[in-house]
């Protein structure tokens, strides 16, 4: 009898175990949140391609521990980091058309990820390329780049 009184418990737990499971499956889906993040870089992409940088810096974290690491060193803060973009791109034409291609992205848990990339700017007189990784966050709902180390 306490057998089979210690195995219903057993069952019962795991049977709660699954059903847990699946709730936390139902709402969380890592294709979509993929698809989201994408949806970030694609923004971000157009928007440089317009030669807007306020729009472009939209798809990063609007606080001041936002990190960017690049030929200069590493940048603190999205004020800091647009103030740099400016410095570095003074118009569209220096800008260029951008391309981004993706090579991986790792979603970490329901508020984390990683991606791997290369980007490739097209100007006139010359086509610099390089290679970066993106640290993402959703807050608030939203995937932000909280950390962005870049290469060239």
């Amino acid at each position: 009898m306490q057998h089979m009184r210690i195995h219903n418990t057993v069952m019962l737990f795991g049977l709660v175990l699954l059903l847990c499971q699946c709730k936390v499956t139902s709402t969380f889906s890592t294709e979509k949140e993929l698809q989201n993040i994408r949806e970030v870089l694609d923004k971000q992409q157009s928007a440089w391609n317009d030669g807007d940088l306020e729009a472009y810096m939209e798809g990063y974290l609007h606080d001041s521990s936002l990190s960017f690491i690049g030929q200069r060193g590493i940048t603190y803060g999205w004020k800091n980091t647009l103030a740099n973009y400016k410095k570095g791109y003074e118009d569209k034409n220096a800008m260029g058309r951008l391309e981004f291609e993706v090579i991986e992205t790792k979603v970490l848990s329901q508020n984390a990820a990683y991606m791997l990339g290369k980007y490739t700017l097209y100007r006139e007189s010359d086509q610099p390329s390089g290679f970066f990784s993106l640290l993402w966050q959703k807050i608030e709902g939203q995937w932000v780049i909280a950390s962005d180390h870049t290469s060239g």
